[in-house]
């Protein structure tokens, strides 16, 4: 079963090593990757081109006006929703996350490493709920995920760390 995530970027050009992520997002599987851009003034958009042209399984929405992280993830969740029809939608802000040691990279690597462990506690987690949720309800929040399944990852440890 495929999952969606949607990233986030504002002005992350220098955390962005573009070669890198081709290399491992080519490697992912059963994922589908929506990158938002919300309204860099630097050259994100351009090198999330770059990125979406060496990959088949990311896209680019480039968001023109700054906006929320709330309403840029909704942005990218419409796009997704219906370029997809994805069931299991998760997004990550780069702006809320600690990049300093092991960058976006590590990001990238946590969620391959941990897309089933994912799927199944987003799934335990929507069977909880006996109202029929809408599209926006059902986002979760991939890190956040990550924290409370108590994945063990580098990246994870120090996003939760960072935080204390």
């Amino acid at each position: 079963m495929k999952i969606g995530i949607i990233i986030i970027f504002h002005n992350n050009e220098t955390d962005i090593e573009t070669s890198v992520f081709i290399e491992q997002l080519n490697q992912t599987k059963n994922i589908e990757l929506c990158f938002v851009n919300n309204n860099s003034k630097d050259n994100t958009y351009q090198l999330l081109n770059e990125i979406k042209e060496g990959c088949s399984n990311v896209s680019v929405v480039n968001v023109k006006k700054f906006k929320s992280d709330v309403s840029a993830v909704r942005a990218g969740a419409r796009f997704m929703f219906n370029k997809f029809n994805l069931k299991h939608l998760g997004y990550v802000s780069t702006n809320l996350l600690t990049t300093k040691y092991h960058g976006l990279k590590g990001l990238i690597n946590a969620i391959n490493e941990n897309q089933e462990v994912i799927l199944k506690y987003n799934i335990e987690t929507l069977e909880k709920h006996e109202i029929k949720l809408t599209l926006f309800k059902s986002l979760f929040s991939v890190v956040e995920y990550l924290k409370k399944i108590k994945v063990e990852n580098q990246f994870i440890n120090l996003q939760f760390l960072s935080k204390l």
